[in-house]
This record gives C-alpha cells, structure tokens and sequence, in this order.
C-alpha cells in the first residue's frame, strides 16, 4: 500500500514532469507593424528595426505597389548599409534562428531549459526519497521501477525540450519572413529581413519590374 507521504510527492513529480515538457515562447515579439500604404504611381517602402535577438538583428520591411506595373519583391536583394557604406546581405531565416540561439540569448531556448532544470532538480532530489516511500510501503518492485522511470524520463526530456524550443524558433522565423512574391497595384506585402547584428545606417532594396525587367532601387534609413 502507498503511503500518504508517497502519494503527495507522486503529485509534486507529474507536476514536475509537466514543467519539463514547456515550450519557451517565441523569440520575436508579436508587435503591430503598420504597413506601407500604396501611393499612387509609386513604390512605397517602410523599414522598422527590432531590438537584436542574440547575434541577429530583425528588420521588418513592408512593401506597398501604387504603381501601374506589378513588381517582384525579393528577399536576398534588401541589404543593410553599414557606416562604411557597404551593403550587407540579410541571413536565411533558419540560419537567422541558428545564430540568435548560438548567442544564448534566444529567449526560447533559455526559458524551455530553465523549465526543464527546475524539474531535473526537484527530481534529482526527490526521486530516491519516493522511491524509499516505496519500498517502506511494501510495493511492488513495478511501482519502484516506475518512480525511477519517470524521473530519468524527465531528465533526458530536458535537452529534447530546448530542442523544440530551438525548432519552434526556426518555424516562427521562417513563418514571419518577408516572402518572395509578386506585389500588384493596391497590394501590400511584409515580413521580417534578417541581418548579422551591427550598426547599420539604411536599408537599401532592389525590387524588379515584371513587365520590363528592370530593377528599381529603394532606400530608407534605419535609424
């Protein structure tokens, strides 16, 4: 029979269990952006830097079309101009991801492996006291076996709970970035350009005129 004393720490331990299975939040804040608003016979373009995610810096840029022609928004052509005047090239989302939780400054992955530390540590400290509850109490070497169990499981869900942390960050990343498409007269589009962190003075963006082919460049300042 199980003790009293035995079944609260049962309690305390799927509790601890559930910690450890937290996910961290997000690593970009889901702030409003505004748009940039179409203006007739022009192309309209609004930058708004955010605050670094570890080694990352994210620029939100919004596209607006008011012109006649259609134009191609496309990603790996907005550059970050450094003090120098040179441009920078933005990061791939993923590797954007890869690089803000390289730094440890990812807030996912930090809080998801806090969560999974304050269980590991309530269970490195309790597990043997329930199992001894066990084994005063007379049960069967099933139930030891199963209070062991679960606190090893814990332990090594740890490391597999920063790693979802990590992949929900590449997934958020990837899914709020600007995306490579075609922006008709009266159409809109944004998403986040992601660039080495640094001090950057513009944003300058090549953006293509479909009919014709050609490139039109557009800058705007970062600060």
């Amino acid at each position: 029979m199980v003790t009293c004393s035995a079944r609260i720490f049962l309690i305390v331990l799927a509790a601890a269990v559930c910690s450890g299975c937290a996910f961290g939040s997000a690593p970009l804040k889901n702030t409003p952006h505004v748009a940039a608003t179409p203006v007739a016979g022009q192309l309209s373009v609004a930058v708004t830097p955010e605050p670094p995610v570890g080694g990352v810096l994210p620029v939100y840029v919004s596209v607006a079309n008011g012109a006649n022609m259609p134009c191609s928004v496309v990603p790996n052509q907005v550059f970050a101009i450094d003090q120098a005047g040179e441009r920078i090239a933005p990061l791939p989302p993923a590797e954007a991801a890869r690089q803000a939780g390289g730094a440890g400054e990812l807030r996912a992955a930090l809080e998801s492996g806090a969560a999974g530390g304050i269980a590991g540590g309530a269970l490195g400290a309790g597990v043997g006291a329930l199992a001894g509850a066990f084994v005063h109490s007379g049960a069967t070497g099933a139930a030891i076996g199963g209070a062991i169990g679960a606190g090893e499981g814990v332990f090594q869900g740890a490391p597999a709970g920063q790693g979802r942390a990590d992949q929900q960050a590449s997934i958020q990343m990837t899914a709020l970035s600007l995306p490579a498409q075609d922006v008709r007269r009266g159409f809109s589009v944004g998403g986040y350009v992601y660039f080495p962190k640094g001090d950057y003075e513009s944003i300058q963006m090549l953006l293509v005129d479909q009919e014709s082919g050609d490139t039109e460049v557009v800058s705007r300042p970062l600060r």
